[in-house]
């Protein structure tokens, strides 16, 4: 029976490459990736520790035409292990690579990418929040409901802080 592991583990949307150096750095010391579930649930197995380079890319439309997107990584080396909440996970020894090769090889790719995330993930959370929280919040307290009021008031801050975050974050990568 193969020995596994689980580790929980939250990333940001723009934390990828922390991400990506958490599943090397586990690899190294023996255990290889497998899949990660629901929130930030890492289940890793047992293995000979090497150098293996993980790579995230966040791309849906790649998804519509997954063969073609994944035979295209393929081609080059890379191992395809999963796709979750729209970023696709790959791996390759780094034996095999020529340097310090990678999905997004200039700047103006991973920027891309991260424009990808933006657009898909952010963007409609800050809707929903827009939409949703706010109003939500304002009338329960206009309503009286004050203990309800002060909870959504709290997440309403979470969000904000989280935004600024990472619109901070954003910025910082796009220079």
């Amino acid at each position: 029976m193969m020995e596994t592991k689980k580790e929980v583990r939250y990333f940001t949307i723009f934390n990828h490459e922390d991400e990506q150096e958490y599943l090397r750095q586990n690899h190294m010391a023996g255990w290889k990736f497998v899949k990660v579930t629901g929130l930030g649930m890492y289940h890793f197995e047992k293995c000979e520790p090497e150098d293996v380079v993980y790579q995230l890319d966040y791309n849906k439309e790649g998804l519509s035409q997954k063969t073609e997107y994944v035979q295209m990584f393929s081609d080059c080396g890379w191992e395809y292990i999963q796709d979750f909440f729209g970023y696709s996970y790959f791996r390759k020894s780094a034996k095999m690579m020529d340097g310090e090769e990678g999905i997004f090889n200039d700047d103006s790719s991973k920027m891309a990418m991260m424009e990808r995330v933006y657009k898909g993930r952010l963007i409609p959370l800050l809707i929903t929040f827009c939409l949703l929280l706010i109003p939500q919040t304002i009338r329960t307290l206009l309503e009286g409901q004050y203990v309800l009021a002060v909870f959504m008031g709290s997440a309403s801050i979470v969000y904000i802080v989280f935004f600024i975050y990472c619109a901070i974050h954003y910025n910082r990568k796009k220079r």
